[in-house]
């Protein structure tokens, strides 16, 4: 794979202050290695029109579904340099930027596509809004919080009627967040396939289904709360009524995420969600 030679810098510097002083320090380090053609710490820019080969990404995976966003129909490959906690995208360590970056242009990487979405919100046929998304597209009930009921069509097949609180429609990568808290299971990140998890459902016989991408969604709620509404990658998009309905189908837009040599997907989710292994008189089996 060839070497990149020009990057973009982003950040959530509105959210994070201490960012800004952060690269200060980090910025001779990405400058020994790229040229670097743009810095944004605000997501002001339209990134769409920028020409470079990367993206570096610095702060958590908000950070990092803010810069796919707004990257929107031109997407780069992506660099994420964990300021968060957690982390899963942000692989990086501010520490280990250096080593990254050095493996970069010694082409000692390799470029993992992920699945993005596709979220169309219609009423009486009108589009309304159009959005690509990363994660997950959540339906979310509040007050009075009572019951939710949507019903789901698969390609202009009606498929069922969930009675639950809420419902989470996620891809591989958004399965390791809002999917996982809701009991949904973890997707191998580079699938191309959607999970459907209801939140808190009615039956205790309904569970997440996992079906192909390569397939529409379609979502109408029954009688919603005043505040029921649809929230793409945590940006809430519109209030629902039953005169709403909700399309989710695998977007054009390919979101690469590139990966250093030695960080596998099972590395990450074993250092990343706690997979220590077993414990025996309180010593932890883990083996390196």
């Amino acid at each position: 794979m060839k070497s990149p030679k020009t990057a973009i810098i982003l950040g959530s510097g509105d959210r994070r202050p201490q960012l800004k002083d952060a690269i200060a320090q980090l910025r001779p380090t990405i400058k020994k290695y790229l040229k670097v053609v743009l810095e944004d710490f605000d997501f002001a820019e339209d990134l769409s029109e920028v020409d470079t080969d990367i993206a570096i990404v610095l702060g958590g995976d908000g950070s990092i579904l803010r810069a796919a966003k707004k990257m929107g129909g031109h997407q780069r490959p992506v660099l994420g340099v964990n300021f968060g906690k957690l982390g899963f995208l942000a692989d990086i360590q501010r520490e280990n930027l250096d080593k990254a970056l050095q493996c970069l242009t010694e082409s000692e990487y390799r470029l993992v596509d992920h699945l993005m979405m596709q979220c169309q919100v219609y009423r009486d046929g009108k589009l309304l809004f159009d959005e690509i998304g990363l994660n997950e597209a959540a339906f979310l009930g509040g007050p009075p919080f009572q019951l939710q009921r949507f019903d789901l069509e698969v390609d202009g097949e009606y498929a069922t009627t969930y009675s639950c609180d809420g419902l989470i429609i996620a891809t591989p990568i958004g399965s390791t967040a809002h999917n996982l808290s809701a009991g949904g299971p973890i997707l191998r990140k580079n699938l191309q396939a959607f999970v459907i998890s209801p939140i808190s459902p009615h039956t205790l016989t309904v569970r997440p289904v996992v079906d192909t991408a390569d397939r529409v969604y379609r979502f109408t709620v029954r009688e919603p709360n005043p505040s029921t509404s649809i929230v793409l990658d945590g940006q809430m998009l519109t209030n629902l009524t039953n005169e709403h309905c909700v399309t989710i189908q695998k977007a054009p837009h390919i979101f690469q995420l590139i990966e250093i040599a030695g960080k596998g997907y099972y590395r990450t989710l074993r250092e990343k969600l706690g997979w220590r292994g077993a414990l025996i008189d309180g010593k932890s089996t883990e083996t390196n």
